[in-house]
């Protein structure tokens, strides 16, 4: 038991470490989006303005761009979907190893 808290308070410290040490490391640092880096960067490349080939669908239908609050709500909710699937997996996992040995103990 004392071997698996000492593993978490070790774990809990790299987390904070990995939280605090950008904050001071990256000072006056800008940080963008790709979308904007990729398509400067191919300006610098070719020499001329960057087009895109196709228009967002949410932007088609709304008729422009949408709303930052709005960009943020739909990551957020991706993001949500993407972490509920990968927990779910996870838990079955995890159950199925405790149903493995609890079937290996019954049988001994």
């Amino acid at each position: 038991m004392a071997k698996t808290k000492n593993k978490v308070i070790i774990l809990l410290l790299v987390v904070v470490l990995m939280v605090i040490v950008p904050l001071f490391a990256l000072k006056g640092a800008e940080f963008g989006g790709s979308d904007d880096a990729g398509s400067q960067a191919i300006s610098e490349i070719t020499g001329e303005e960057y087009e895109p080939w196709a228009t967002p669908i949410l932007e088609t239908l709304i008729g422009g761009e949408l709303p930052g609050e709005t960009e943020s709500l739909l990551f957020c909710v991706q993001t949500a979907i993407g972490v509920g699937i990968i927990a779910f997996f996870m838990g079955r996992f995890v159950e199925r190893t405790k149903k493995e040995k609890l079937e290996s103990n019954n049988i001994n």
